[in-house]
C-alpha cells in the first residue's frame, strides 16, 4: 500500500473488519444488500499520515440525504460562532473581504459572517444541508470542493482572504486536487484554516471509534506539515482545542507570509515516531471491545435494561467492530429527525426520538456521543435521579 500523500510505504496496523457507511441509516425494509467495506488503517513510514486502505466513493457518503447537522449541539453552535467572530476581528477586517468554507453543512459558522454583511460562500455536496444554510441567509454552492470548483469560484468572486474547513478535509481522499484548488483561490496574504480531530488525542484516549469511513485521514502536526509543504504552502500556527475529544486548528499560509508559531514545533516534537505505538493502540482497542461486550452481556443476563444514547457516525464503528446488535441494545435515542424511525447501519438497531429515553428510563445508557458527555449529562439529570448510570468506553470501559 502506497501513501496517498507522498507515495511512501504505508504500514497497516488496525483492521476493524467489515463496516457500513457510517451515516447510512436504513429504513426497516431496506436492510438487504447493505454496502459494506473493509475498514483498515495504516501509517505512512515517510510522512506519518494515518490513512485508510480502502477508498469509499464520495457520493455514497455525502449526498442530499446526509443527516448530520453541525448546529445540532449547543456546544458546537457556540464553537462556530466564536470562530466566525474571530475571523471578523482579524482576517476579515479589511476592505471587502471574502471567506469560503469547505463543508459548510447547515451554515452554522457562516450565518454569523452573513449577518455581519461579509462576502462569503459555503461549499457542500449535501443538498439538504445547503437548503438549511440558505434558509438562514447563507450563500452556498452545492458541490464538492476541488481544483475545478475553486476555479469557478475565483472567476466569479475573486480570491479568498480565508478558506476555512472544520471536520471535512480529513474526509477527502483526493487532497491533491483540494490543495491545488486552495492554491488557486487563496489570496497571497490569505490563510487556509483547518480544524480536524487530532491523532495524538485519538491514540492517547484509545478513541478507535473516531476511525470510520468519513475519517479517511487522521491528522497529526507532523503529517499536516508534510502535506502542506508538498503543495508549496506552510503550516504557520496550530491551536489545540477540546471539541470532539481533541481537535487541532491548523493555520496554513503561503511561505514567509506569517510568523511560525512556537506550538508547531513543540507539539510536533511530542508526537510518536515509533510504530509500536500504533500496534499498542490496536491491542487496547481489542481489549475495550472484549470488555464492553462482556459488560453488556452480563447486564442482560442480570435483567438490566441498557439502551444507547446518540446514534453518531462513530457509533457505527464500535457497534460493528464489537458485534453489538439489538439483542444487547434494543434501541438508541437520537435527536436528529432524519435518523429517527430508521436502523443503525450494519448493526440494525432501531433509532428512536429522545422522548423514548424517559419512557421509562433504562438502568444504563451506553453513551456513543461521548465527546458531548458534559452537555448531555447536564441535560439528562433526571436519568441519574431515577438511578440510571452511563456506560462509557473512552478511554476505557467504565460506568459513570
Amino acid at each position: 500500500m502506497k501513501c496517498r500523500i507522498c507515495s511512501g510505504n504505508v504500514r497497516k496496523f488496525f483492521d476493524l473488519g467489515p463496516q457500513p457507511i457510517s451515516d447510512a441509516f436504513l429504513l426497516p425494509a431496506a436492510r438487504e444488500n447493505e454496502f459494506l467495506y473493509r475498514l483498515q488503517v495504516g501509517v505512512c513510514e515517510s510522512c506519518m499520515m494515518v490513512q485508510q486502505a480502502e477508498e469509499i466513493p464520495r457520493q455514497k457518503m455525502f449526498h442530499a440525504d446526509y443527516p448530520y447537522r453541525s448546529s445540532g449541539s449547543a456546544l458546537m453552535r457556540q464553537h462556530f460562532e466564536a470562530v466566525a467572530r474571530r475571523f471578523l476581528a482579524t482576517e476579515l477586517s479589511g476592505r471587502d473581504p471574502f471567506i469560503v468554507e469547505i463543508g459548510s453543512n447547515d451554515g452554522v459558522m457562516l450565518k454569523t459572517i452573513s449577518e455581519a454583511g461579509i462576502r462569503h460562500l459555503g461549499v457542500d455536496p449535501s443538498g439538504g444541508a445547503a437548503e438549511a444554510s440558505a434558509e438562514s441567509g447563507v450563500r452556498v454552492q452545492v458541490d464538492f470542493f476541488d481544483e475545478t470548483t475553486a476555479g469557478t469560484i475565483l472567476a466569479r468572486d475573486g480570491q479568498a482572504d480565508v478558506i476555512y474547513s472544520a471536520n471535512t478535509v480529513s474526509h477527502i481522499s483526493y487532497l491533491d486536487s483540494v490543495f491545488r484548488g486552495v492554491d488557486k483561490l487563496l489570496a497571497e496574504d490569505g490563510v487556509f484554516v483547518i480544524e480536524d480531530r487530532y491523532l495524538g488525542d485519538i491514540l492517547e484516549q484509545t478513541a478507535f471509534d473516531q476511525i470510520y469511513d468519513e475519517h479517511f485521514y487522521l491528522f497529526s502536526v507532523r503529517s499536516v506539515q508534510a502535506l502542506v509543504q508538498l503543495h508549496g504552502l506552510e503550516l504557520s500556527d496550530i491551536e489545540h482545542l477540546p471539541v470532539h475529544g481533541g481537535t487541532i486548528r491548523y493555520t496554513i499560509s503561503r511561505p514567509g507570509r506569517r510568523v511560525i508559531g512556537p506550538e508547531v514545533g513543540r507539539l510536533r516534537a511530542s508526537e510518536p515516531v515509533d510504530f509500536s505505538v500504533f500496534d499498542d493502540f490496536a491491542r487496547r482497542a481489542a481489549d475495550i471491545r472484549d470488555e464492553l461486550v462482556t459488560l453488556l452481556t452480563r447486564l442482560r443476563e442480570e435483567g438490566r435494561r441498557v439502551v444507547g444514547y446518540g446514534a453518531t457516525a462513530k457509533s457505527a464503528t464500535i457497534l460493528n467492530y464489537c458485534g453489538i446488535g439489538p439483542d444487547l441494545i434494543p434501541y438508541i435515542c437520537d435527536s436528529t429527525p432524519g435518523k429517527q424511525g430508521r436502523l443503525t447501519p450494519g448493526s440494525h438497531i432501531p433509532v428512536l426520538a429522545p422522548e423514548s429515553f424517559a419512557d421509562p428510563y433504562p438502568d444504563y445508557a451506553l453513551l456513543f456521543a461521548w465527546n458531548h458527555a458534559e452537555e448531555i449529562m447536564a441535560k439528562e439529570q433526571a436519568f441519574r435521579q431515577h438511578g440510571g448510570q452511563w456506560i462509557m468506553y473512552v478511554p476505557g470501559v467504565h460506568i459513570v
